[in-house]
């Protein structure tokens, strides 16, 4: 592992670049369901699973770090609401993820859609909502098949002739799916009651259609269809009109705009508006265009195009604060003598914007990629360095997969950005080529998906954004020139670590890998198959809520989830608890007082169902972000009524793997939390016979 010493000023610097995100690295505009993904042959599953003697040595010591920064969008759901998580688009989550506790790899098979679920976003009641056969569902992702509980279909609902874009829907504050659709409307669907009640077929409640309101607005055709959506932090609706691939010298017209909140509200309210004093745009230059998504905070909404980002605001019009320029190379394909046969995806940047609260990040596509900061109020760009510039001879740099950024709230931005190039077809560049057709045939190279990631240039890199007395200085804390990675990784700051899914070059194998998020390195990796058609398809992880599940689709039809086997039985070692029925998650300080707690949260909140029990249950969670004496330590559980109350010490212990009582707790060891729970009884929140539910934390 190489670390470079790049350190650069930022009042030294002169305006460079940008991006962040390939809508293809993440779905795209969402591949029909008649895509060549399709055509793939199925197979049975080759995920491996651990042998029963497998040794718990890989478990990884917790490094948690600072929550997020991210203000929260009143617009948008509490949740992982978009395929970024947040919109900032940090692709980041403080939610936890797995740690090597005996871990497993489960599957949830494909049987109804052309591919395992592309992309994947979470409402507040925790339901997964993925695309399904061009339109949109919510589906229990969890089961041995992939089970839809209620969805929506263009086909079968609206009368056809366009899918929905799933790579730039999300989810609002009451639960509802904001959906751009491939003929140029935004939808909105209730898909939930007010008890979060999947409904069969969703409920369309709202249908704009932007492209003709735009054009009323504008005066003129456009000739770019409408990309991305996203609510600002006052709830209008902002658009923008793009592509994969948007060439300058092709002149198309294009545009960016909102949709005014009182429009929306009055259509959501049955009324009737009028959407000639509701949409308001900003015309952009012919050529121009935006590639990626939209990304959003207080300061207003940040657009990236293939020439310039944007601060907008709404302002009975389109008030641009700030229009950054930037340079690129165009687009890039692979050369004579290259190790690969495909190249880059955009025109532009490659990726979505990311924003911190003082920040815009994001890369340029220059021959030396760099990485740009953008101060948020002014648009100055105040730090840049290069990025992923000391590969080996024979392979070029193009940044698609959306930045992982994380703002640790104490005047640090770390980036870590991914290497894409060589997974995009080279055709896209063709004069006559229509990178508007969503397939996996026309978007990537297909040496690529018969051949895996050796046809793709490696590269992953950390970049810190410092804050100091002078401004921002720029530098980088560690490469890696030994793996290629397209499936936008994704950091958990509850664990500490970057989680991704990648293949061993060498022996060919896709497994699930563990980067330790402080040096870069390798701490974990769990093989799947050596199977060509276990590549993840250049689409992101997914984390979801549960604490302890890591998503992945393959090309095989076949959705991976990694987990930890943090619960289980041990007076009944032989019955597997479900793991899809537990969870583990962060409490905070203020939540567990808010709850009743007294003193100090000592552990996360473990959650886990047990069906056919015995009369007294004994249920151990496995953790290992303990430390100090046990005697200090209080158990909570979680009463019907939602209030915690302290257990009596006669039912629970902590115990080494073994079940040996220990008295002084060392963090980073495996320990094991014994709870024996009565059918029924005080501890039990699950009103099913020989059914038990139990939620507890630790305090001190």
């Amino acid at each position: 592992m190489k670390k470079k010493r790049i350190i650069h000023s930022a009042l030294s610097l002169s305006l460079t670049a940008a991006l962040c995100l390939s809508m293809a690295a993440c779905g795209g505009t969402q591949t029909p369901a008649d895509s060549g993904a399709a055509s793939q042959p199925a197979a049975p599953s080759a995920a491996v699973q651990p042998s029963s003697a497998q040794t718990t040595s890989a478990t990884l010591p917790v490094k948690a770090l600072n929550p997020k920064q991210v203000e929260e969008n009143p617009y948008m759901a509490k949740s992982d609401a978009n395929i970024h998580h947040d919109g900032y688009n940090t692709d980041s989550t403080d939610e936890i993820l797995p740690l090597g506790i005996y871990p497993e790899i489960n599957v949830s098979y494909e049987t109804t859609n052309a591919n395992a679920s592309p992309a994947i976003y979470f409402d507040s009641y925790g339901h997964a909502v993925v695309p399904l056969l061009g339109g949109i569902a919510i589906r229990d992702l969890n089961a041995e098949e992939t089970k839809t509980l209620g969805y929506f279909s263009p086909k079968k609902h609206d009368g056809g002739g366009y899918v929905i874009q799933s790579s730039y829907t999300f989810m609002d504050a009451s639960n509802r799916i904001v959906c751009p659709t491939s003929n140029n409307h935004v939808l909105m669907l209730r898909a939930t009651d007010e008890n979060g009640n999947v409904l069969p077929e969703f409920e369309k409640v709202l249908d704009i259609d932007i492209k003709a309101a735009a054009e009323a607005a504008l005066g003129k055709e456009l000739t770019q269809n409408l990309l991305s959506v996203v609510f600002d932090y006052d709830g209008n609706l902002w658009f923008a009109t793009g592509g994969f691939r948007i060439c300058p010298q092709r002149q198309q017209q294009g545009v960016i705009g909102y949709i005014a909140r009182s429009a929306i509200d009055a259509i959501l309210n049955g009324e009737q508006a009028d959407l000639s004093k509701a949409v308001f745009v900003h015309e952009l230059t012919p050529g121009e265009g935006a590639e990626n998504g939209i990304a959003a905070s207080k300061d207003g909404a940040v657009i990236l195009t293939n020439q310039n980002c944007y601060l907008l605001r709404a302002e009975e019009g389109v008030d641009v604060v700030w229009c950054t320029p930037y340079e690129s190379a165009g687009a890039k394909v692979s050369g004579e003598g290259d190790k690969t046969t495909g190249g880059g995806l955009a025109w532009g940047g490659g990726c979505s914007p990311t924003l911190t609260p003082n920040l815009v990040l994001f890369t340029d596509n220059q021959d030396i990629v760099n990485l740009l900061a953008l101060d948020m109020k002014t648009g100055e760009v105040v730090a840049s360095a290069p990025v992923l510039d000391d590969l080996p001879e024979g392979y070029q740099v193009a940044v698609e997969n959306s930045a992982i950024v994380y703002d640790d709230g104490n005047g640090t931005v770390s980036t870590i950005v991914c290497n894409w190039f060589g997974a995009g077809n080279a055709g896209l560049a063709d004069p006559n080529n229509d990178s508007s057709i969503q397939s996996y045939a026309n978007i990537y190279d297909q040496n690529w998906l018969m051949k895996g990631n050796v046809m793709i240039a490696p590269g992953i890199e950390r970049m810190d954004t410092v804050k100091t007395a002078n401004g921002y200085e720029m530098k980088s804390i560690w490469s890696r020139n030994d793996l290629s990675d397209t499936s936008i990784m994704k950091l958990s700051t509850a664990t500490g670590y970057i989680y991704g899914y990648v293949q061993d070059v060498t022996t060919g194998m896709w497994q699930y890998i563990i980067l330790d998020f402080e040096t870069g390195e390798t701490v974990f990796t769990m093989d799947v198959s050596n199977k060509y058609g276990y590549n993840n398809m250049a689409i992101g992880m997914y984390a979801g809520n549960s604490g302890n599940a890591l998503y992945c689709p393959t090309g095989y039809l076949e959705l991976l989830r990694l987990q930890d086997r943090f619960v289980y039985l041990p007076e009944m070692p032989y019955r597997k608890v479900d793991l899809d029925q537990a969870a583990r998650n962060v409490l905070s300080q203020g939540q567990f007082a808010q709850d009743g707690g007294e003193g100090t949260v000592a552990s996360w909140r473990n959650t886990a169902t047990v069906r056919n029990v015995h009369p007294n249950t004994t249920v151990a969670f496995r953790m290992n972000n303990l430390s100090g004496s046990t005697s200090g330590l209080i158990l909570y559980a979680y009463g019907a009524d939602g209030r915690l109350a302290k257990v009596d010490s006669a039912l629970w212990s902590i115990t080494d793997e073994d079940g040996n009582a220990v008295t002084e707790l060392t963090a980073g060891t495996l320990y094991e939390l014994r709870v024996t729970v009565a059918d029924g009884g005080a501890l039990d929140l699950s009103e099913t016979e020989k059914e038990i539910k139990l939620s507890v934390v630790l305090g001190k």
